[in-house]
């Protein structure tokens, strides 16, 4: 068998992404593939970001080219390029923004903004450049949770705002523009305005994603944001109890009759460990996220454990995948993390800025 461009791809068929489940061929990951005398050289680019992946993924693609028959030498590069995706239909895209990820749930106290935080740090720290806007107009954690709470932005133009810097994130809240003890009475009109302005007017530089960790529940705030802003797709966190699982699908809902897709779901609290003992106990229930996903038919991104450690990093102003980046709950985000960017990959891009405008002129 004579080693040729064929032979290397009819290889490389066999290697399966263990992030899409899909091999590289299907994929179209593989780019710039040469064969020279015992050579072979070739790059993967994936769609999605896993810095903590190059290295293996590399090395399952070595492998399987190396066994062929006269190769004596394999060189692979492994990249990541995120791209923007199709959201909403009528919504156009947000400048310096390439894809929106909302985080939600039906209803508060289920970790919804520790969820957001972290999954924005996840993405993060697989390569991607992200930002987090606080979209909690009545209660913003973020400012606590990043560290930066005593930061206020700036504008240098007079029209935008600079985001904030925390871990390598941008971040935007409401909570850098009051005092921290200052109550927000205001009517849903007047929030999903100052909401608007903060996620238009802020100067978002080359995002891959925007996180936003959106108020929790399914009133005025959260229809108006899901029906104006390009949103890529949506995150729902819940918990396995049942009162949880019952509002957490009415945000299911929500998102599906506005046309956003619903990328998966996150179980929060879904089993506590004794720290004294080790006994393990679902103390608010178990699988109810399962069943919620199998009913919606949508992705199981993962579960969470009761966990001090995750509290009191967040309250600390250092969230989990900082504090402990290479611990088991970070390693939790993470996986969490590339399945969401994972989904996103697989959608339709965007394909607005591929069409010319047409300008109508008078003879």
């Amino acid at each position: 068998m004579s080693l040729d461009q064929q032979t290397v791809t009819e290889a490389l068929k066999q290697v399966i992404d263990p992030n899409t489940g899909k091999d590289f061929v299907a994929g179209r990951s593989i780019r710039n593939l040469s064969v020279q005398g015992g050579e072979v050289r070739f790059d993967v680019e994936l769609g999605y970001p896993a810095k903590s992946q190059h290295d293996p993924i590399r090395a399952l693609l070595s492998e399987a080219v190396a066994k062929l028959p006269g190769v004596e030498r394999v060189a692979v590069t492994v990249s990541s390029k995120v791209v923007a995706h199709a959201v909403q239909q009528g919504v156009k895209l947000l400048p310096g923004v390439r894809n929106i990820i909302a985080v939600a749930s039906g209803k508060g106290g289920v970790g919804k903004s520790t969820t957001a935080v972290n999954l924005a740090l996840a993405l993060s720290a697989e390569g991607a450049r992200v930002g987090l806007l606080d979209a909690d107009i009545y209660g913003p954690s973020q400012p606590q949770m990043l560290g930066i709470g005593d930061q206020r932005p700036v504008s240098e133009d007079g029209k935008t705002m600079t985001p904030l810097q925390a871990f390598g994130l941008q971040a935007m809240s409401i909570g850098f523009l009051i005092d921290p003890d200052t109550p927000m009475v205001w009517r849903g009109p007047m929030a999903t305005q100052a909401l608007n302005q903060m996620l238009k007017d802020t100067a978002w530089d080359d995002l891959d994603y925007l996180v936003i960790d959106m108020p929790p529940g399914t009133g005025d705030i959260q229809l108006t944001l899901s029906q104006s802003v390009p949103v890529t797709g949506a995150v729902i966190v819940t918990t396995p109890q049942d009162i949880a699982l019952l509002d957490a699908r009415k945000g299911v809902k929500m998102f599906e009759k506005v046309g956003v897709p619903i990328l998966g779901v996150v179980e929060n609290m879904s089993i506590h460990i004794c720290s004294k003992c080790g006994h393990e106990e679902h103390i608010f229930g178990q699988g109810g996220g399962e069943k919620m996903c199998a009913d919606f038919k949508v992705p199981f991104l993962g579960a969470l454990p009761l966990d001090i450690q995750i509290r009191t990093e967040a309250d600390s102003g250092a969230p989990t995948v900082v504090a402990d980046p290479d611990g088991r709950i970070a390693s939790i985000y993470k996986q969490i993390a590339r399945k969401v960017a994972v989904r996103i990959a697989e959608r339709s891009k965007d394909m607005t800025h591929k069409f010319p405008n047409i300008v109508f002129k008078s003879a």
